[in-house]
């Protein structure tokens, strides 16, 4: 377990609603409380749009047309700075995320580039009760399946995703290399998809259960975010077990990279006749 002391926020100390005990928070439902409408606003100063965009290059992209795909379902918008990057390509996007807040920065951000985002509120344990169709891919990127700390959400979010996908769709999803952070070999919190330059990003408490990172702005605010360390193995099996074939995993957007920051996971839908799935 690693614990480190934080400074004090300019914002309101429980404005998050954390509680005196930050730690012992670890349920799904309390990301609604930590996007709050000014760390919304903050968001993308932590991203920094044009930082990000020359670190991922075309990757997503050249992902998404080798595998055919022309409808894309974002479940993790954010700010919606890959709902913008894909409609700029000609994709055809619907926006999802479980916060109203950063929705609302996201519909701007697109309206700002003359681009119209379709969005959706919507809970990933319930995504069919309010997206209807199928799509070529579903993308959940930007470390946002670790805001999920039930086992049984999370097998219940990817079978949502898995159900709203074409017969032969893919799901890409990221996360943070947890498994170097819980291994206690690493307490930077910055990477190249938070490539802000005026934002302090790092862990305050880890363990097996929570990661609790904080982000200190240079305008003196400070919020913090409680997510699940999700280790990679483990989210490889989860897809399987849900139902996906083919998994072909990244590290920093390169094959054979065993140390990245971040690891992101195409996992493939289309059913593999008499091929052991566990050898691939």
């Amino acid at each position: 377990m690693t614990t480190l002391r934080s400074q004090p926020s300019a914002e309101s100390d429980d404005s998050q609603r954390f509680g005196q005990r930050p730690e012992r928070v670890r349920e799904t439902d309390h990301y609604q409380q930590e996007y709050i409408e000014q760390f919304a606003d903050r968001w993308d100063r932590l991203i920094d749009w044009d930082a990000r965009e020359e670190a991922e290059g075309n990757f997503f992209v050249r992902l998404l047309h080798e595998h055919g795909a022309r409808s894309v379902l974002d479940v993790a918008t954010g700010t919606g700075f890959h709902s913008v990057r894909l409609l700029r390509e000609g994709f055809d996007v619907v926006s999802v995320d479980g916060s109203p807040n950063m929705l609302a920065r996201a519909f701007k951000n697109a309206r700002e580039r003359d681009l119209l985002m379709r969005t959706v509120h919507a809970d990933w344990r319930f995504l069919n009760r309010d997206i209807h169709g199928e799509y070529d891919a579903v993308i959940c990127l930007g470390n946002s399946f670790t805001h999920l700390f039930r086992e049984r959400d999370r097998r219940k979010a990817l079978a949502e995703y898995y159900a709203v996908l074409k017969h032969n769709g893919i799901l890409i999803l990221d996360h943070r290399n947890y498994d170097r952070l819980l291994e206690g070999t690493s307490t930077s919190g910055k990477s190249n998809v938070y490539c802000g330059k005026d934002v302090e990003v790092g862990p305050e408490h880890v363990d097996d259960g929570l990661a609790r990172f904080r982000y200190a702005f240079s305008d003196g605010s400070t919020y913090h975010l409680n997510m699940f360390p999700l280790r990679h193995g483990y989210v490889r099996r989860l897809m399987r077990e849900v139902g996906f074939q083919r998994i072909t995993s990244y590290g920093d957007y390169q094959r054979g990279h065993d140390d990245p920051d971040f690891y992101v996971h195409v996992a493939e839908k289309e059913y593999l006749f008499d091929t052991d799935i566990t050898a691939i």
